[in-house]
């Protein structure tokens, strides 16, 4: 269930199209009777592409050499204690806790040569392509889905970008809008009841000072139900109660965007149910649940097997329209007990992105929907003296399988202890322009308007990754 202001809202069985909503979304800012009006008389204009993109974001940095890069030949101090296996495709190697990947690797793409991170400890490269210091004098660059907004706008009655990342990324804003202002920020539907993520203690006041609506950005009112959208009266008295909460955000010129929105989604429960996970096949869900023994080390901040369901809410939501959704998996941050923490974690993502392959592909939405996993830098070939490995921004892994790409292949290469890229370089931002490339716009020629009047590029000097296509 997602939670909102005031009290739950329990959704049931039976109820018609226009029933209580359990995922949703009240703006901000002044409502009037004429923006109610016209926001009916506009539902259903927006344009209906079902090109979509799922960005999963291994927080903390996954490491290269224990995932998709092994190397068995490296000194024992370096290579760490896990084996490579083979895969698929011929004398190609993946990790021993790979295995289904490694079975279907003809389905996936392996990068091994992501470069030029700009090493900081949250999702925002994995967003947006570019560094926090890009443009911040006017706001900063926006995340791809905020830009997505923007261009595209919703495909119907979904918002057209949703964030489900936890941790550091949420933390960190990572999806913000930069320059676009609030109006195209992310939808935000706070899903930690259904997935725990103890946040880092020193994050937890950085959340606590982004404010209550960094959180979860739109909520509705309790109670809130069919029978009082259309009394218009009281819902206007309802929507006044919120806008001093609008005021006070800096949210009064996103107003007329997120009143639509929140039109949109009372009058559709497609979008809402795809939150609620009770709604799928119970088959469906154990398909997503790895069957494991956790064993080695369960650090407090990682996630149990029960967080590759986060790939079945993204792909739900891409089936109600969302062109974007952001997803995280946590806690690649080992800088100490490295190899038994991944015995538990590395699994989990090797098990949720060869279901979701498979998914798509069963439900012929694999050349729809683009997928990407991947971090905000790699890893240090050496271990430390804590058997942990640290930050490595020179050279990371990346997996992208969908969007109608040709897969079976591995792109760039590593030296022979996975420390530096030695063959085809892929940037951040080569990556993030092949996202914008699926979703329909051209990332070298396509501009959106800052603060200033100035047109800037979606990416300025990244090129959709060549061997996909």
């Amino acid at each position: 269930m997602i939670d909102f202001l005031g009290d739950k809202i329990i959704h049931c069985d039976g109820l018609t199209r226009r029933s209580f909503l359990r995922a949703g979304a009240l703006g901000v800012g002044g409502f009037t009777l004429a923006d109610l009006l016209r926001a009916e008389n506009n539902e259903g204009s927006q344009g209906s592409s079902s090109k979509a993109v799922i960005n999963v974001h291994l927080d903390g940095g996954p490491p290269q050499m224990d995932t998709i890069d092994p190397k068995p030949e490296a000194p024992a101090e370096l290579r760490g204690e896990f084996t490579g296996i083979r895969s698929k495709l011929p004398g190609v190697y993946l990790t021993e806790l790979m295995p289904r990947m490694a079975a279907a690797a003809d389905r996936f793409v392996f990068i091994r040569s992501l470069v030029g991170s700009a090493g900081r400890h949250d999702g925002f490269q994995c967003q947006s392509g570019y560094s926090i210091k890009e443009l911040a004098g006017i706001g900063g660059r926006p995340a791809l889905g905020c830009v997505v907004d923007r261009l595209l706008g919703s495909s119907g009655d979904a918002p057209a970008f949703v964030d489900l990342m936890q941790g550091r990324p949420l933390a960190r804003n990572s999806a913000r809008p930069g320059f676009l202002g609030p109006a195209h920020k992310p939808f935000r539907p706070d899903i930690s009841h259904v997935f725990k993520r103890d946040l880092e203690t020193g994050m937890q006041g950085e959340l606590a000072r982004l404010g209550e609506d960094h959180q979860v950005d739109l909520k509705i009112i309790a109670g809130l139900n069919a029978e009082r959208l259309d009394d218009r009266v009281g819902l206007l008295q309802q929507f006044d109660g919120i806008r001093r909460l609008g005021e006070k955000a800096g949210m009064m010129s996103a107003r007329d965007r997120f009143n639509q929105q929140a039109i949109d989604i009372l009058t559709s429960g497609k979008f809402a149910d795809a939150l609620d996970l009770t709604k799928e096949d119970t088959k469906i869900l154990d398909r997503y649940t790895p069957r494991m023994k956790l064993g080695g080390e369960q650090f407090y901040t990682a996630e149990g097997p029960i967080s590759s369901r986060k790939l079945l809410m993204a792909r739900r939501l891409v089936e109600s329209g969302v062109r974007v959704v952001s997803v995280s998996i946590s806690d690649f941050d080992t800088h100490s007990k490295n190899f038994p923490r991944l015995r538990n974690l590395v699994p989990i993502v090797d098990h949720a992105l060869a279901t979701l392959e498979s998914d798509l592909r069963e439900r012929g939405l694999l050349d729809d929907v683009l997928v990407v996993a991947w971090g905000e830098f790699g890893r240090t070939p050496k271990v430390n003296s804590k058997g942990g490995r640290d930050h490595w921004p020179r050279v990371s892994p990346a997996i992208i399988f969908g969007g109608g790409i040709r897969t079976g292949q591995v792109i760039g290469a590593t030296d022979k202890i996975a420390g530096e890229c030695t063959e085809r370089p892929i940037h951040y931002q080569d990556v993030i322009a092949t996202m914008y490339q699926h979703l329909g716009l051209n990332p070298n020629s396509v501009t959106v308007e800052d603060t200033t009047g100035r047109p800037q590029y979606l990416c300025d000097f990244g090129r959709p990754i060549r061997e996909l296509t």
